[in-house]
Formats: C-alpha cells, structure tokens, sequence
C-alpha cells in the first residue's frame, strides 16, 4: 500500500492493542478526533507530538514506535527491555 512511517507504526500500535482508540484517546486526555488526526498517515496537517506519543506507548505497552524510530537512525532496540 505505502512505506511505513512513525505515524503509521502508531497507529498500527493502536489498533493492535486491543483498547479501542477511544479509551487510549480518554487514558491520554486527548479528544478523539484530535488523536485520530494524529494517527492518520495520510493527514498532513495533523502532528503527533513526542509527549503524546510516549502517553500512547504507555498506555498500549507497545514500544513499537520508539523500535521504528531507533532502527530508522541506524539502533537496534531488540533485547531491550525496561
């Protein structure tokens, strides 16, 4: 479909926690229709910031998107663990 990007990662981070985006959106304090903009790859005028993110990563327990971010800037997270 397209290349995977870090707004991409998350969302799948989201979908795939089984919390519905509503409840991660309430966990996190923010709208829902502001974090679904926020997740959408294909909405470029909506930014996720890094506070949210790491929020998101909390909530969901999926680190994903900080795996994604290390290996695009050449780390390598696998074995880590917190």
């Amino acid at each position: 479909m397209f290349d995977k990007n870090v707004t991409k990662v998350v969302q799948d981070c989201i979908l795939d926690s089984g919390i519905q985006a509503k409840v991660v959106a309430k966990k996190i304090n923010k709208p829902y229709s502001t974090l679904m903009r926020e997740i959408n790859p294909f909405d470029v005028s909506a930014k996720l910031g890094a506070e949210t993110l790491l929020e998101i990563m909390k909530v969901t327990h999926d680190i994903r998107p900080l795996k994604y971010m290390a290996t695009e800037m050449g780390f390598n997270l696998d074995g880590c663990s917190a």
